[in-house]
């Protein structure tokens, strides 16, 4: 088919609201957490190729309670004996905490209700999710009632679940979601709605919640924000409904649905972690709660280990988190473009200095929050990386700052070995690099021993080691440094000007090491050379070796 075939094939199968109105589009942002439910145990786990069994599902379920939901939709009790054993062991076990309600899913057919009310005998507290599909495509085509048929169903599940409820007598409360709703003639989805709020009359004491799925995404954000926005103010008893939200993602914009419908009246989402569901998904509640972070609102819900909840989820679930997804994937806080190391090595540097609200560059959220660790998620280093973050890395994994004439050198020889290996470099081989290029290179000489006497300048007596054999060189300068150098240009005959020196901190580890930085300019040539040690002094000659070995041995030819 062509595209413009392929274009004509398709029509639109939603409804904007008779009196659409906007008025959700003046609000800058949400201003504190909705309600939260996590429908990972019934609408994710049905969407997993090899569903959770019954110990994966108990451990999912305590994980979820640590995380913070006080409700949670733990199954469809009359869709399997695993569905429904799961329920009885979180009853009988005792392990749903006074705070938290659980939440079950039941058709709108009385044995399948009935079934529902079996299964939660016994539970602390309990929402009865009631459902049946209300779209124009669905009364037609599955089910072939018209609306006053479909209408019906709706209100007689409703009075079936008021009547087991009132022999119950546990702390039971309602929820009824015209399935399909984004699909559904939004007047007639008020109408039926509000047929289900007569039967159960609720009160500001025991609320009735009214949740509205777009079962299918068929929308532009704005469209299902309008809907919840129709919704909201058509809709009886509202101040004793909670208005809740349950985004599907096939048009890739669920988190925006969930924001705007929030916006839009909505006091709450049900969604899961990652985004696990049928097809594309539903709303990722992580991305959800840490965009709240991201404006300053407390999500009520802690997401401060990621890392061990991502790796739990996956175990669990077999599922993947991919590596870009917000805030939970392994690349989404890394930056490998030098510009943009750059930035976020000086917003941190600026950080220290002003601390107070997070904002630095390229990161909207501090990677700490959510448990990731600067050093190995923030900046990592590829052929494409910049001085700006090799330097973060020497600083951030082991205390090395390195003076700014030196950062385009060492940037090269990174640069280099990573193009060369096509692959990205590790902190450990970034240092390795530092290290056999900087601390380590002694290739004509070494100096294993040096003694001062102050001579109105600085006598230095140097022993200076060439192929195992050592001898011991006399020489004066402006200080011990300078005697050094006097005593290695006098011995090799080398003609070179010590052009820069700087002292650093080592800001790693437990010991007080200080790090000296020696440039050397012989010839055309920068030569430079780093020591590290306690002693100030012999970390400056260690520098200064390094420095004047590499112009020996150019001398030399080697």
């Amino acid at each position: 088919m062509t595209g413009k075939q392929i274009g004509e094939k398709y029509g639109r199968s939603y409804f904007v609201p008779q009196e659409m109105t906007c008025d959700w589009v003046k609000k800058e942002y949400v201003d504190k957490a909705p309600l939260w439910c996590s429908v990972d145990l019934r609408d994710g786990n049905q969407a997993l190729v090899e569903p959770m069994n019954l110990e994966e599902k108990l451990e999912f379920f305590r994980m979820l309670v640590l995380i913070g939901f006080k409700e949670i939709e733990v199954g469809f009790p009359a869709a399997s004996d695993t569905e429904y054993n799961f329920i009885r062991a979180l009853i009988e076990r005792d392990m749903i905490p006074q705070d938290v309600t659980i939440q079950v899913l039941t058709q709108a057919r009385e044995h399948i209700i009935r079934k529902t009310f079996e299964a939660v005998k016994g539970a602390p507290h309990v929402i009865v999710h009631l459902y049946n599909s209300t779209s124009k495509i669905q009364r037609e085509q599955v089910f072939k009632k018209d609306r006053e048929e479909i209408k019906k169903l709706a209100v007689d599940g409703a009075r079936l679940l008021s009547e087991l409820a009132a022999q119950d007598g546990g702390d039971i409360r309602f929820e009824y979601s015209p399935e399909s709703f984004s699909q559904t003639e939004v007047e007639y989805a008020s109408e039926v709605c509000n047929a289900v709020l007569d039967v159960w009359q609720p009160t500001v004491g025991h609320k009735a919640i009214i949740n509205l799925p777009s079962t299918v995404q068929v929308a532009m954000p704005h469209i299902f924000a309008g809907q919840i926005e129709y919704m909201h103010k058509h809709m009886k008893y509202r101040d004793a409904v909670v208005l809740s939200v349950h985004p599907h993602n096939d048009r890739g914009t669920g988190i925006c649905d969930a924001e705007f419908g929030v916006l839009a009246g909505a006091d709450r989402v049900e969604g899961t972690l990652f985004g696990n569901g049928e097809r594309t998904g539903n709303v990722d509640v992580v991305t959800l709660a840490m965009n709240l972070v991201c404006h300053g609102v407390n999500p009520e819900l802690d997401f401060s280990d990621l890392p061990a909840i991502r790796e739990k989820y996956e175990r669990l679930t077999g599922m993947q988190v991919q590596e870009r997804t917000p805030y939970a994937g392994a690349l989404v806080f890394t930056a490998f473009s030098g510009s943009h190391q750059d930035a976020i090595s000086k917003g941190m540097a600026w950080r220290e200095e002003h601390p107070g609200e997070w904002a630095v560059p390229y990161l909207p959220l501090d990677p700490k929050d959510v448990g990731r660790e600067y050093e190995s998620d923030v900046i990592r280093i590829n052929s494409q990386s910049g001085k700006g973050g090799i330097a973060f890395i020497l600083k951030q994994n082991f205390g090395i700052s390195l003076p700014d004439k030196m950062k385009d050198e060492v940037r090269i020889l990174v640069k280099a070995a990573s193009d060369k290996g096509h692959k990205e470099l590790a902190a450990e081989e970034i240092y390795q690099i530092f290290t056999d290029t900087y601390i380590s290179p002694r290739p004509v000489f070494d100096i294993p021993e040096c003694h001062f006497k102050q001579t109105g300048g600085i006598t230095a007596e140097v022993t200076i080691s060439c192929g195992g054999e050592g001898q011991v060189i006399t020489a004066s300068g402006n200080g011990r440094l300078d005697a050094v150098s006097n005593a290695l240009k006098g011995h090799f005959g080398l003609e070179y000007r010590l052009t820069e020196y700087e002292e650093r901190a080592v800001s790693s580890g437990s010991s007080s090491k200080a790090a000296a930085f020696v440039g050397i300019v012989c010839g055309s040539e920068t030569y430079w050379g780093v020591g590290i040690d306690e002693d100030i002094i012999k970390s400056s000659v260690a520098a200064l070796v390094v420095a004047a070995n590499k112009a020996a041995a150019k001398k030399n030819g080697e």
